[in-house]
C-alpha cells in the first residue's frame, strides 16, 4: 500500500472546519474522478491553521495517477493556507479496529 500526504499550514481555523464538512460529505460519494485511492484520512489542527491529507492507494501506479490528478485540483474552500508540502509514502503497517 502507499500513501500520498499533503501538508497545509497558515490556515484559517474557521474556513478548515468548514472545508473539513464539505470535504466529508463529498467523501460519501467516493474519491474524485481519476483518484484511485483505496482510502482517505483528513486530519485538522484549526486552532493551528495545520491540514493533513492522507491518500492511500494498492499500487505506486494508481499513486501516481491520483497525485498527477489532486495536483490539478484546488481544495474546496478557501482558507486552508498554502499547501507546504505534498510527500509520497510506503504504508509498512495500517491497523484498523
Amino acid at each position: 500500500m502507499y500513501a500520498r500526504v499533503v501538508r497545509f499550514e497558515g490556515g484559517d481555523g474557521d474556513a478548515i472546519r468548514r472545508s473539513s464538512q464539505e470535504i466529508a460529505s463529498q467523501a460519501a460519494s467516493g474519491p474524485p474522478e481519476g483518484v484511485p485511492a483505496t482510502g482517505f484520512l483528513f486530519l485538522i489542527d484549526p486552532d493551528n491553521g495545520r491540514t493533513l491529507a492522507v491518500a492511500l492507494f494498492e499500487t505506486e501506479d494508481d499513486r501516481r495517477t491520483g497525485d498527477e490528478t489532486l495536483n490539478a485540483m484546488s481544495p474546496p474552500g478557501e482558507g486552508l493556507g498554502k499547501r507546504a508540502a505534498v510527500e509520497m509514502y510506503d504504508v509498512a503497517v495500517d491497523v484498523r479496529a
